[in-house]
């Protein structure tokens, strides 16, 4: 009786990933203060994809490194796994919209580079390494190096690269944007199959509203610079799923309609912002 007193009562899971009343200004060249984010409140559930789109200027890729803790928020916390970040975060992958792969380094050598860098031993790490290579589809290409592949086949070896380390979060800032339409389509399915196997959280930051609703469990809409959440939208679609097949569905259109009217506005205000400062 005490045991289920005490289960029931206990806290609950702390949020993978939570922003509170944030705001992050920079210098600028000039001497004066750009603001990127506003009071910008976020939360992000354990295994939960949340795709962040918003015009350009909004400060998406900059939530990203306040969560990876490579900036410090100017106001507000930023938290991970309920603890404030202070410095590089524990625990957080980043997949960047470049390829981050040592040029160098063979495909298997920079899958393997985590595990060794926390002190694996080289076969145990290089083991992984094919594991994970064979998950992504790249068995067979263990001794070529980033020159020798397609841009497709670098962001496996990045996703490998990352996932490897098995992160709790993963942050993913525009990964696909450079591919062509087709390996695009092609990387997003594989991008849920591999989530799939860990679950980590993931924010992925992207100017594609349909890529943005096919991946994720939720979507947030940021207002134009400083970026504020303006709305969050929940994607009852079912999984595990095709990003692709998705897209063709009612609820797809339906959703998306529901999301590009929150979003236009802002698009709208961000551009015509640009083109005033280019007339003035």
């Amino acid at each position: 009786m005490n045991a289920q007193a005490s289960s029931s009562s206990a806290a609950p899971a702390p949020a993978a990933i939570e922003l509170s009343g944030v705001t992050k200004r920079f210098a600028t060249p000039s001497g004066t203060v750009f603001t990127a984010l506003a009071d910008l409140d976020m939360t992000v559930a354990p295994g939960e994809f949340c795709a962040v789109v918003g015009p350009t200027g909004c400060g998406k890729s900059t939530t990203l490194t306040l969560v990876s803790g490579l900036e410090r928020p100017s106001k507000g916390t930023v938290r991970v796994d309920g603890r404030p970040v202070t410095g590089l975060t524990p625990g957080v992958g980043f997949v960047c919209q470049n390829d981050a792969v040592f040029p160098w380094k063979s495909v298997l050598d920079n899958v393997a580079s985590g595990p060794r860098f926390r002190g694996e031993r080289r076969r145990a790490a290089n083991e992984a390494a094919r594991d994970w290579l064979r998950r992504v589809g790249l068995s067979g290409f263990e001794d070529r190096y980033p020159h020798q592949l397609s841009g497709g086949m670098r962001k496996r070896v990045a996703l490998a690269q990352s996932l490897i380390n098995q992160p709790k979060v993963l942050l993913m800032d525009e990964p696909f944007s450079a591919l062509d339409v087709q390996t695009r389509s092609i990387m997003s399915d594989e991008l849920l199959s591999l989530w799939e196997l860990t679950r980590p959280a993931v924010v992925f930051v992207t100017h594609d509203l349909e890529e943005a609703i096919a991946l994720a469990d939720k979507v947030v809409v940021l207002t134009a610079g400083p970026g504020r959440v303006k709305a969050t939208f929940r994607v009852d679609l079912p999984r595990p799923r095709k990003a692709q097949e998705i897209r063709f569905t009612d609820e797809f259109t339906s959703l998306y309609q529901e999301i590009w009217e929150a979003l236009r506005s802002e698009v709208e205000a961000a551009y015509a912002r640009t083109t005033a400062k280019v007339a003035s």
